[in-house]
């Protein structure tokens, strides 16, 4: 699966077509730093908003994802390359839960 990432691609759009893929996780953005290297707003961005909305970095490119590919490569690959600051949660039920422990689990 291959995800483009730029400043005007919308929220919703990313996580729709995310959710495609992964049925049973939702991927959410935290608001941008107030500069690069500081800490991301522990806020959610509204999904009607831009991906420029909620980062620093301003790098443009196709993400790939893998049925290999862990939360914890995605969500640093997300930060180091394309400055966005992300939570996962998974459904549990007619729940969803936030990943804690993401650094082994794979995506699928």
């Amino acid at each position: 699966m291959k995800i483009e990432i730029n400043d005007h691609r919308k929220i919703f759009a990313l996580q729709e077509e995310f959710n495609k893929f992964f049925p049973n996780l939702k991927i959410e953005f935290l608001g941008k730093p107030g500069k690069v290297g500081a800490a991301p707003s522990e806020k959610l961005v509204k999904a009607t908003k831009t991906l420029g909305d909620c980062r620093v970095v301003h790098n443009n490119g196709e993400l790939t994802l893998s049925l290999t590919t862990t939360i914890s490569d995605l969500k640093q690959t997300l930060a180091e390359t394309y400055g966005l600051s992300t939570v996962f949660f998974r459904r549990s039920r007619d729940k969803w839960i936030e990943t804690s422990d993401y650094r082994s689990s794979q995506l699928m």
